[in-house]
């Protein structure tokens, strides 16, 4: 069973929020493949470009910042193909999540994570 059989394109509404109930601020610097999956309540700021390849998975309550305005980092965000992401994780801003890889839930991603990798914790490293 396919359960991407009838994906759509998210649609912003005036407060960037989608029929799915996540968010999306700068949603013009958002590159959505098709086949992912964004939880309920994720809030993503793409103001410095977010990238989200094909057959995503990123579980509820996420938290993706292109911009951080506490440090004054700034930087795009790729999430490569088939990559997994726990509900309740962080990702900072400038960071590559490797294609196929799982990082898991309530994690701080503030470094790139390989290619197929599993991945964790605060802060979020590459686990054996």
């Amino acid at each position: 069973m396919n359960r991407f059989k009838n994906w759509q394109r998210p649609k912003f509404d005036q407060n960037c929020l989608t029929r799915w109930h996540w968010m999306c601020q700068y949603h013009h610097n958002l590159k959505l493949a098709k086949n992912t999956d964004i939880g309920a309540f994720t809030y993503i700021n793409a103001k410095y470009q977010v990238i989200i390849e094909e057959d995503v998975q990123i579980g509820s309550h996420c938290s993706i910042y292109s911009e951080n305005t506490i440090d004054q980092t700034k930087g795009r965000i790729h999430i490569k193909k088939g990559a997994k992401i726990g509900s309740h994780t962080v990702i900072f801003p400038g960071v590559i999540i490797g294609e196929n890889s799982v990082v898991g839930a309530f994690s701080l991603v503030k470094a790139d994570i390989p290619d197929n990798t599993l991945a964790y914790g605060i802060p979020c490293k590459a686990r054996k």
